[in-house]
């Protein structure tokens, strides 16, 4: 219902409430009085009935008495005879004691006759009242009786109505339900037979004709079963009256509630459209003033609302304008920091707040596994993916796993997810995408940002993705040729500004925002907003990846892609202090090519490269994952064997031989040269700590003089070093020099041909080779 509608329904409700309850009041108590009224008349009419009816039987009594006082039988009879003669009886009838009829007038009336002194219910139709009334002798013996009889006709009825002013009906018994006396019309006697019935005591009935009814049974001096009925009465003209204030009353009322609606309603109308208008955005809009009223000061307020909103606006405009301009500031701040999680959480908190979002998630490719995995989040509590813990180093095992790969697309985030400090149970790593999966795994995949709602424009959510009304979603990738001049041709359902073909040189991962405050969905400005982000995070991830690469060169040999003499120094003393920590054993083999000096001299140095590159590929090929694999210089190498005795390293080393032996190295002839292979075989000295030394570097020392022992003996074999010293508990002498700016960097052992990463060769041993 409108507002006009329910103003009008108020307006008539106040207005014609009181008018009809009135009407129905005043309707009621006429009722009422004109009810009590018949009551009045009718206990009148039945007091005068009974009153009327007694006095005829005492006047009979009178009569039967004047009767039986004479003695002579001949006066008795002219005493009657008068009495009928005069009307003050209708007949009179003397018997004797015996019971026989002695005497009696003409126009006797015949039997039942109702007895004045009697009060029994009626079982026949009467046909006159009677008085009885004996004759005695001056003994006092009964010598007959005297019985005086008044005949009940219409006239005699007519008289009771007279009297009383109602109908009479005499009813009748039941041997003889006719009604044979009665001064109603022929029609409404059965009415008024049926009220008599329903009738009890001084009750009252109602006919269905508008007749009240009321029954007067037999009594002492009142013998007759008799109906009084008195019409109903019904002041039809207050009733009419009554119906045209009312009508009148109402006409005025609907008139009124028009013209008061309509004055309210007309200013609301108008403001509703102005309201409608800016919420199009047309802030120009404006609405008329009508006056000075309720209605008038909220149009006027509307109106320098609408002013201000504008002002706003174009404040807020001119803002956004301005905020992209600082976003340029802002990249080249996040980009002179190395610390990829603070990076993407500003960037992504920045977002938030630029565009209202509700929450929001970045997430960047785990090259190991091809998923998306998520590095940080926000307001994700009640969008978390059903089913989905997230607890705490959920991510800790694939971070290693994705670190120990040199080429990937993101170098270094499985580090920067290792070893995370206490994180909420919702932990962003826990949301793990495949490509081309939800909306996610969609926009990594195609490379187009996407937005809208959910249940209008799709797509279907996976079960790791969070769950959202309204989103906006851009791919971030490395720095490359692609530009972010939009073309035209752009195929139907993709977003305006979108790359088209998409460019995606190196996909990095996904930035996606949910649920925008205020409005229902995202719009174009923010879809640009975070597009800017975005590139921004992806310029952070790709610094983090030179960075990382830098540290990874740094750390590993260039020639054999092992761990350089640099960071062995540093692991064999972590290795060291980790066994003394927890009561384990650590088993490092010194190895060095057997006549190396004659392969360089014979075939040159770039066969005795390729020999040492084939060299460690075998070594990483026949060691564990934890197992770390250096070279020490020239043509030694280390190997790092943690919770590992003398007898597995026995097993390892001569592992290690029958791989090197078995198979010659095949290398690049000179032109013209036929294809050939050099036979390579490698001398082994093992130590153990903490049985050999009580630090790494005299651990060290007792592999170099066992790998000595094993030249010693002829070469291509192993050697364990001679027990030494053990060390003090809780005493570990360390290196002097630094230790690794990260514990967590992945290990360069493993069957795979890759590292983790980094730039230069590092600082080399202080011993050359040999020659050995």
């Amino acid at each position: 219902m409108t507002l006009r509608g329910r103003l009008t329904t108020a307006f008539l409700a106040v207005v014609l409430g009181p008018v009809l309850l009135g009407a129905v009041f005043v309707g009621t108590t006429v009722a009422a009085v004109s009810y009590e009224r018949t009551v009045d008349r009718l206990d009148t009419a039945a007091a005068t009935v009974r009153t009327s009816v007694s006095a005829l039987c005492q006047q009979m009594h009178a009569a039967a008495d004047a009767v039986a006082v004479p003695a002579d039988p001949a006066r008795r009879a002219g005493t009657a005879s008068q009495l009928v003669a005069r009307g003050l009886v209708s007949a009179v009838l003397i018997s004797d004691a015996d019971g026989r009829a002695a005497f009696a007038t003409a126009g006797n009336p015949p039997q039942p006759w109702a007895d004045c002194a009697a009060q029994a219910a009626p079982d026949a139709d009467y046909e006159a009242i009677a008085v009885r009334v004996e004759m005695r002798a001056e003994s006092g013996a009964l010598i007959g009786e005297v019985v005086v009889t008044q005949v009940l006709d219409h006239a005699f009825l007519s008289r009771l109505a007279a009297a009383t002013g109602t109908g009479v009906t005499l009813l009748p018994g039941v041997a003889a339900p006719t009604v044979r006396h009665t001064t109603e019309p022929a029609t409404g006697v059965d009415a008024v037979l049926d009220a008599a019935a329903r009738a009890e005591g001084d009750a009252i009935a109602e006919t269905g004709t508008g007749r009240y009814v009321r029954r007067i049974n037999p009594s002492p001096g009142q013998p007759l079963p008799l109906a009084l009925s008195v019409p109903r009465g019904q002041p039809q003209g207050l009733y009419v009256v009554l119906i045209g204030a009312v009508l009148a009353a109402g006409f005025a009322a609907v008139v009124a509630a028009w013209w008061l609606a309509r004055s309210t309603t007309r200013p609301l109308a108008e403001l509703a459209r102005a309201a409608d208008r800016v919420a199009d955005g047309d802030l120009a809009a404006r609405v008329p003033v009508h006056g000075h009223d309720e209605v008038g000061r909220l149009a006027t307020t509307f109106n320098r609302m609408t002013r201000e909103t504008q002002s706003y606006v174009q404040a807020l405009t001119a803002s956004r304008d301005q905020l992209r301009g600082h976003l340029a500031v802002l990249g080249d701040t996040l980009s002179s920091t190395h610390d990829l999680q603070r990076i993407l959480q500003v960037i992504l908190q920045t977002a938030l707040a630029a565009t209202g979002a509700r929450a929001g998630v970045v997430l960047l490719l785990d090259p190991a596994s091809g998923l998306l995995v998520g590095q940080c989040a926000e307001g994700l509590d009640e969008r978390w993916p059903v089913g989905l813990t997230g607890r705490p180093g959920t991510a800790k095992a694939g971070a290693g796993k994705a670190g120990a790969r040199t080429n990937g697309a993101v170098v270094g985030v499985a580090v920067a997810l290792q070893d995370r400090p206490g994180r909420p149970d919702h932990d962003p790593a826990a949301l793990r995408v495949s490509l081309g999966s939800g909306l996610l795994g969609a926009v990594a995949a195609t490379g187009e940002p996407r937005r809208g709602r959910v249940d209008r424009d799709g797509p279907h959510l996976s079960t790791h993705e969070p769950r959202c009304r309204t989103y906006v979603a851009v791919p971030f990738s490395a720095p490359g040729p692609a530009t972010d001049a939009p073309t035209t041709g752009v195929p139907a359902g993709r977003l305006p500004g979108a790359l088209w073909p998409p460019t995606l040189p190196t996909a990095l991962g996904v930035l996606a925002l949910y649920d925008r405050l205020g409005s229902d969905e995202f719009d174009d400005t923010d879809l640009v907003t975070l597009r800017t982000f975005a590139g921004q995070a992806a310029v952070a991830v790709d610094n983090v990846r030179v960075h990382e690469e830098a540290q990874r060169l740094s750390l590993t040999d260039p020639l054999t892609g092992l761990w350089n003499y640099r960071y062995l120094k540093e692991s064999i003393r972590r290795e060291v202090e980790r066994a003394n920590r927890f009561g384990r054993m650590l088993t490092v083999l010194a190895l060095d090519l057997d006549r190396f000096k004659h392969v360089n001299d014979t075939h040159g140095h770039a066969a005795g490269d390729t020999v040492l590159a084939e060299f460690a590929r075998r070594l990483r090929a026949e060691i564990r994952e934890v197992d770390l694999a250096f070279r020490q210089g020239g043509e030694e190498f280390v190997v790092l064997l943690p919770e590992t005795d003398a007898a597995g390293g026995a097993i390892v080393a001569q592992r290690l031989a029958a791989a090197v032996r078995d198979v010659p190295v095949p290398i690049e002839p000179h032109l013209g040269a036929p294809p050939t292979s050099i036979p390579v075989t490698v001398s082994i000295g093992i130590a153990v700590y903490p049985d050999h030394g009580a630090t790494g570097d005299q651990v060290l020392d007792a592999a170099d003089e066992a790998l000595y022992a094993a030249k010693a003996a002829g070469r291509d074999t192993h050697r364990v070093a001679s027990t030494g010293p053990r060390p003090e508990p809780g005493k570990i002498a360390g290196s002097a020099g630094p230790r690794p700016p990260d514990d967590g960097v992945p290990h360069a052992g493993g069957r795979s041909a890759d590292g983790p990463g980094g730039a230069s060769s590092g600082p080399q041993p202080p011993r050359q080779s040999r020659g050995r």
